[in-house]
């Protein structure tokens, strides 16, 4: 399969995107899904940043830099990856911080209602906040199956939060029914599009979102600890409120009065200070995915993935494969089962091929478009066969070096 992948690679209309990105010799990586690879122009926009704006500049960097601005501009440059317009998106804070403070909104502006519907096995964090709201005797959670979502929606939900892509399955929702269904039933939607950004079309105000967030250092490859984004519909903004009502979020930061005064619009989710040199890195990240295109993005994510499992079928390598079968309804990754999922994935990590696991029993390979080629994964696919039918797992030399890592 190697030839056939050198053809891929190219016929590919992004494959010169690679040389934009550090990527190790020797490594083939399939983990952009949890941390993006580092684009080859974020160092020297952050030593700008640093010796520049910040050393030089110091304060005054507040405005010559535009540093006040930045979190507006940076989510201004993510909008059109989202389906949004630039004034209804905000770079700030982390995911978690931003559906805590989009669940209190959505409470708010549906008095009366206090359920917040979500689905189990949803992503740890967006639980998490709806049981911290829960405990403070301001919402009350309800789980409901993805076939059960529908009936479940009735007169106590506020806000139905789902994920678009599931980080373990990567199963997609279909955002335009269940936003209309929720709608019908009077309530909000909150989307966390995590796993979606920068590699799957989205399009937020055609399927009539009300708010969503995502992360930076995903496929949008701000770097570790990136701050996240928020998007709140422009028709929410009159009566948005959020209960983080720290000082960036003011109308009029600089006036220093003791009465809070919230911002007009988007800027009113910023809670503290900006962080510059996270907002940095992003911001660069974000320019080389939207120089791509979302389109020719999720076009080579497909491919990839059908690739790879044509490579393990040429191998005759038969794994439980807990994704969607059809590339349309999975988001940018293949996930399996297997027993001894945790042991292959550190097996495939010790051959330079880095997947991840995760708990109990699934491998989860990540296929990030902006940097992989096409023979990258039929080597990983190699690997991974070679894993398999080696039982390398079972070896001494195995076991020996996981005891030392």
């Amino acid at each position: 399969m190697i030839e056939r992948s050198r053809e891929l690679d190219a016929a590919d209309p992004i494959a010169k995107y690679r040389d934009r990105f550090v990527l190790p010799e020797g490594v083939i990586y399939l983990d952009g899904n949890s941390l993006g690879a580092l684009p080859k122009a974020t160092p020297a926009a952050m030593q700008r940043a640093v010796e520049q704006e910040w050393g030089e500049g110091l304060i005054r960097s507040w405005n010559d830099a535009g540093w006040f601005e930045m979190g507006s501009r940076v989510g201004a440059k993510i909008a059109p990856l989202i389906g949004a317009e630039p004034q209804e998106v905000i770079a700030t804070d982390s995911v978690s911080i931003n559906i805590f403070k989009l669940i209190a909104a959505a409470l708010a502006m549906r008095p009366g209602r206090k359920a917040i519907l979500s689905e189990p096995g949803n992503f740890p964090t967006d639980i998490y906040m709806i049981e911290g709201l829960v405990r403070q005797g301001l919402a009350e959670q309800r789980l409901a199956r993805r076939d059960q979502l529908f009936h479940a929606l009735d007169d106590d939900v506020a806000l139905l939060m789902l994920t678009h892509a599931h980080y373990k399955t990567g199963e997609l929702f279909d955002m335009a029914r269940l936003s209309e269904a929720a709608h019908e039933a009077g309530a909000l939607v909150l989307w966390d599009l995590s796993h979606s950004t920068g590699a799957l079309p989205v399009d937020l105000n055609a399927v009539d979102a009300d708010f969503a967030t995502g992360c930076g250092y995903k496929y949008l490859c701000g770097g570790p600890g990136a701050p996240a984004f928020a998007f709140v519909a422009e028709r929410h903004h009159r009566h948005l409120s959020q209960p983080l009502t720290g000082w960036f979020g003011h109308a009029r930061p600089f006036a220093f009065i003791d009465e809070y005064e919230a911002a007009a619009g988007i800027e009113k989710l910023q809670c503290g200070t900006s962080p510059i040199l996270g907002l940095t890195a992003l911001e660069v990240g974000v320019e080389v995915i939207a120089e791509i295109g979302v389109g020719r993005l999720h076009a080579k994510s497909r491919a990839l993935s059908e690739f790879f499992l044509e490579c393990l079928n040429a191998q005759g390598i038969t794994l439980e494969c807990v994704s969607p079968a059809h590339s349309a309804e999975r988001g940018s990754q293949l996930s399996f089962r297997h027993s001894e999922a945790y042991a292959i994935c550190q097996a495939l990590i010790a051959r330079g091929v880095i997947g991840d696991f995760r708990d109990p029993d699934i491998l989860r390979l990540g296929f990030a478009p902006a940097y992989l080629r096409f023979e990258d994964i039929a080597r990983a696919a190699s690997h991974l066969c070679e894993v398999l039918e080696k039982r390398e797992w079972e070896s001494d030399a195995f076991r020996q070096r996981a005891t030392v890592t």
